[in-house]
């Protein structure tokens, strides 16, 4: 998501997303042509006072509506506020709060493993709207009944957070009642399956609510069906790979050196695509072969490198005019989930390895592919030193 700070509270910084800018003044502009109904229903349900005639006249509808979207996306920070408060006081340093379009999200750096440490986590975001809808309401009851528009707003706020609370407590993996079951289940079986389980009950839950949605004309809920299913399949595929990776390292799956295929700097980029086409690799160490110094790791060429030369240049250019330097590297004894956060974290495809500068090997994201599929298999990644498939 692309997003910009906009403040910090209890040292957490709080993000907008550019979704977040659209979907306010939609949010503004449903309630405000909705307000004649609901200010009937907080009438009829919370015995309101509310002058229908004095909301819904002129551009008055249109302000409550921003004002009920703005406090309920206040709302929405502050239940992100009760996760994340919660969280650092188990010791999980929270990255930032960001307001996008289906939301909020707090960013944790690490998620708990511990049932009990992701039950209290996952239930103080609820809790939290329960009571600002619970301080909602008590604004709502001191103010004069002269004041329709703060009552519809107040009487709004106060109906829509607690609804919010119970309804991220569906069993919707990773929403939060979806977290709740995960951390229940987690009492007596492996995290990994745990959270496997849960996120299948929270994708038959984004099926329903997208087809209710569907049915209903509710293209929000569509979307957060959407997201849902998606972000549910995701996280238990994290999961998965980060338990069968446990004691794994980046030495164990790497290709080794020995086996790489290495291209020199002055190699044409012409050269270079037709190795390409029948080694069958997409991205190359370039080493410089010194009469004094031996082979030297200078950088590394990939096939999108050489597509940014015009077809009829490419017997004029070398890889070294191609290649990238700025490397990105990693330790043959680090583990292989921190080279496959690396290579997300940069959008990247591979990482050499390097042992004491010196080049040792290469990871790539089929070498990971490769590895899991036997982890899952067979429990067992391949013995070292045995040759496996470079990217």
């Amino acid at each position: 998501m692309r997003s910009f700070r906009i403040g910090s509270l209890f040292g957490i910084p709080i993000k907008l997303d550019l979704t977040f800018l659209l979907v306010l003044p939609l949010f503004a502009y449903l309630i405000g042509t909705q307000i004649e109904e609901v200010a009937g229903i907080l009438n009829d349900g919370l015995a309101a006072g509310i002058d229908i005639g004095a909301v819904s006249g002129g551009t008055t509808p249109l302000i409550l509506g921003l004002a009920a979207a703005v406090g309920l996306f206040v709302g929405v920070v502050l239940h992100e506020l009760g996760h994340s408060l919660t969280a650092q006081r188990y010791g999980f340093p929270i990255d930032s709060i960001t307001l996008w379009l289906f939301g909020g999200i707090a960013a944790f750096s690490e998620m708990p493993e511990d049932w009990r440490q992701e039950l209290n986590i996952a239930v103080a975001g609820p809790i939290v709207s329960v009571l600002v809808g619970v301080g909602s309401y008590a604004l709502f009851v001191v103010t004069p009944e002269s004041l329709s528009g703060a009552r519809f707003v107040l009487g709004y706020l106060a109906v829509l957070n607690v609804a919010l609370a119970f309804f991220n407590m569906l069993p919707a993996f990773p929403m939060d009642g979806g977290r709740v079951l995960r951390a229940l289940l987690a009492r007596n079986q492996p995290y990994a399956k745990a959270t496997q389980q849960a996120a299948s009950v929270g994708k038959l839950f984004a099926v329903l609510m997208g087809l209710f949605g569907l049915f209903s004309v509710n293209i929000i809920l569509i979307g957060v069906a959407f997201f849902v299913y998606i972000a549910a399949s995701s996280e238990a595929q994290q999961v998965t790979m980060k338990a069968a990776f446990q004691d794994v390292t980046v030495g164990d799956i790497m290709t080794p050196a020995s086996d790489l295929h290495l291209v020199d700097p002055e190699t044409t980029v012409a050269e270079l695509i037709r190795r390409m086409f029948t080694e069958r690799h997409t991205g190359y160490p370039v080493v410089d072969a010194d009469a004094f110094e031996g082979e030297r790791l200078i950088g590394l060429v990939t096939l999108t490198d050489a597509r940014e030369v015009e077809p009829v240049e490419r017997e004029a250019y070398t890889v070294e005019d191609v290649m990238t330097t700025d490397l990105q590297t990693i330790s043959p004894d680090s583990d292989a989930m921190t080279a496959i956060e690396r290579m997300r974290d940069h959008d990247i495809g591979r990482l050499l390895v390097v042992d004491d500068d010196d080049l040792v090997g290469l990871i790539s994201r089929t070498d990971v592919m490769t590895a899991f599929d036997i982890v899952q298999q067979s429990g067992a990644v391949a013995p070292a030193g045995q040759p496996r498939a470079a990217d």
